[in-house]
């Protein structure tokens, strides 16, 4: 993915880029891959609408490039009106990108997204400043975002990257890492997970969970003091037998002193 161009600047087209054309029938084609509900390209071009806000964004960012910011933004304000995903037209956006459900999905102006990237609904990729500049997130390819999940400020989600649901991310995320938990906790990957063949792992509901985990161990410590505690009472429950009914003057209770058990010390009958 090429690097980040200034906001205020006009980039230049790659030479090697592909058309609008190649973009669209490739975002088309992958829903295949990662939705089993779709059955047909009519099925997917009518009735998704992540597609169609994909369609209108590759459109509107070619304007935008182009210079022509107030067509490019009335175009994506068309789009978020129809299909509830708000695309600036200044984003940029790799190959084979995939919105599932798509409602509520925000991609800010400075925000980019690299090949093979999957998000499902209600992802936001926001900004943190009010300044000029790079003020957006970057995901890297292969980066799944589970629904919910809201990735803030200029950092990057490396490959391969997996954000679970709701989560609120706002520090960078090493390569295959993945993120849970507000604020975001990166946990490593578990080797037991399905890769698809495509090499995007869908099953973000394996996803760890490092507080369940925490939890899981405290409770194992506290029930090895327990029972190691249940094994410490019955030894001197097992010692102090031989006082029962006997009182000690010393401290007016049955107990564990050595002259006590003697018989050496002060004692009366209970």
């Amino acid at each position: 993915m090429a690097p980040m161009m200034d906001v205020d600047s006009t980039p230049i087209r790659d030479a090697g880029k592909p058309g609008i054309w190649q973009l669209l029938r490739e975002d088309v084609l992958c829903v295949f891959d990662r939705d089993p509900a779709a059955r047909n390209t009519v099925d997917v071009l009518t009735c998704y609408p992540g597609i169609h806000a994909l369609i209108v964004h590759r459109i509107a960012h070619e304007a935008w490039l182009r210079g022509l910011r107030w067509p490019a933004r009335f175009l994506s304000y068309l789009a978020r009106a129809i299909t509830n995903i708000d695309i600036h037209p200044g984003a940029r956006i790799g190959r084979r990108f995939f919105i599932d459900h798509g409602a509520g999905v925000v991609i800010g102006e400075t925000a980019e997204v690299g090949d093979d990237v999957t998000i499902y609904h209600g992802v936001t990729l926001g900004g943190t400043s009010w300044n000029k500049g790079k003020r957006h997130p970057t995901l890297m390819d292969g980066v799944l975002v589970g629904s919910g999940a809201k990735i803030l400020g200029p950092i990057t989600v490396g490959r391969n990257g997996r954000v679970g649901a709701n989560s609120v991310v706002t520090k960078d995320v090493p390569d295959g890492m993945t993120v849970v938990g507000i604020p975001g906790r990166i946990v490593r990957r578990d080797s037991r997970q399905r890769l698809a063949e495509v090499g995007i792992d869908l099953d973000h509901h394996l996803m760890p969970d490092p507080v369940g985990k925490a939890i899981s161990c405290l409770m194992d410590h506290i029930n090895r003091i327990e029972t190691r505690l249940e094994a410490h009472t019955a030894e001197e429950r097992a010692r102090l037998e031989p006082l029962t009914g006997v009182v000690c003057e010393t401290c007016g209770n049955a107990c564990d002193n050595d002259l006590c058990a003697a018989g050496d010390g002060p004692r009366r009958a209970n």
